[in-house]
């Protein structure tokens, strides 16, 4: 039976490919067999579908602050930020 360790890694490496039979077989023995890893595995996925969700959200025809902010607004907050990064050196 692999280890914990070796599930982990077989379970982020089948979010981004298909695992070969003797390995989605083994990682689906270790799931049966293990407590923690299938709470692992669920949150894997959860991490997984709230990140397609936030993309999606974020390719929606929504401006970015910069458009809906005046030129002296933008001038004064550029201005704030150069001056906490000269007083923090």
């Amino acid at each position: 039976m692999i280890t914990c360790e070796e599930a982990a890694r077989l379970m982020s490496e089948s979010l981004d490919r298909r695992l070969p039979l003797g390995q989605r077989m083994a990682l689906r023995m270790h799931l049966l067999m293990c407590k923690l890893c299938p709470r692992f595995w669920r949150q894997l996925q959860f991490l997984r579908n709230a990140t397609g969700r936030f993309v999606k959200e974020a390719e929606r025809e929504v401006p970015f602050p910069s458009e809906s902010l005046s030129m002296d607004v933008r001038e004064r907050i550029k201005r704030a930020v150069v001056a906490g990064l000269k007083s923090s050196d």
